[in-house]
This record gives C-alpha cells, structure tokens and sequence, in this order.
C-alpha cells in the first residue's frame, strides 16, 4: 500500500447531528427510522458539543417506557468526551484507531467545527480502494 488517502478524501459529508436542546425520545425515534447507531450532536454554530450514542438512548428510553418520564434534552444523555480526527488523518491511522477503540465513528473536526464523519464502513472501503489501486498497478 504506497497511496494513501486523508479523512477528508473519504468521510461522509451530510451527516445527521442532533441540537443538544431536541428532545432525547424524538431522537431516538429518528435514529431507529434512519437506521443508524449514533449521531454527532452539533450546536448552532456546527460545534461539536457530543455524540449521542445507541448506549446513551437505553436509560432514558426506558425510564420513558416503564415509568411514563419525559425524555429531557440529548445534552442530559449524550456522551460530551467525543474522540475526533482531522481531515488530514490517513486512512492507515484511522483504521489503527478502529482497531485498538470500541468507536464506531469518529467525528471529522477541522478548527473548532464538525465537517464530517468518518465510519468504520469508510475506512474499510478506503483501505480496499488504496488495495485495489496497488494491485491494478
């Protein structure tokens, strides 16, 4: 593997976020309608503030189920230590980091912003992308 690729050059772009102010239970609905795991949870100004995780929903989501509590807002529940990158991260990196964490997405961060997300599904195409290059060559 000689080339190599930069976050920037396979993150996702248009990324569902949350409001840290948007109740937790409409979250957790759109996350299961969208199918997806998790959600950075941005500010008004693309800050990123937390991610707000399939482990963050149970708690609340139960206590909205059994006992009829409303939910609150996701800053109550989300993870606020969020581990990033930079869009300057190569793949090789990025996929270290996958390897040695439990994290499923890193959030993208360029300055104090979110500009994207990076998943496991992306930087294992990226590596068979650089994989196949090499062998075409």
């Amino acid at each position: 593997m000689t080339k190599s690729l930069k976050a920037v050059q396979f993150m996702t772009e248009q990324v569902i976020a949350f409001p840290p102010e948007m109740d937790i239970t409409d979250a957790i609905f759109e996350l299961a309608e969208l199918e997806v795991s998790g959600a950075p949870v941005v500010d008004g100004q693309g800050r990123l503030v937390g991610i707000l995780t399939e482990r963050d929903c149970l708690a609340p989501f139960l206590q909205a189920s059994y006992h009829g509590q409303p939910g609150g807002p996701i800053s109550d529940f989300m993870t606020r230590e969020v581990h990033t990158i930079g869009p300057e991260t190569e793949v090789l990196e990025v996929a270290r980091l996958f390897a040695e964490t439990k994290f499923r997405r890193f959030p993208v961060v360029e300055g104090n912003r979110m500009i994207g997300l990076v998943s496991r599904r992306d930087a294992l195409r990226a590596l068979l992308s650089i994989s196949y290059d090499s062998k075409a060559t």
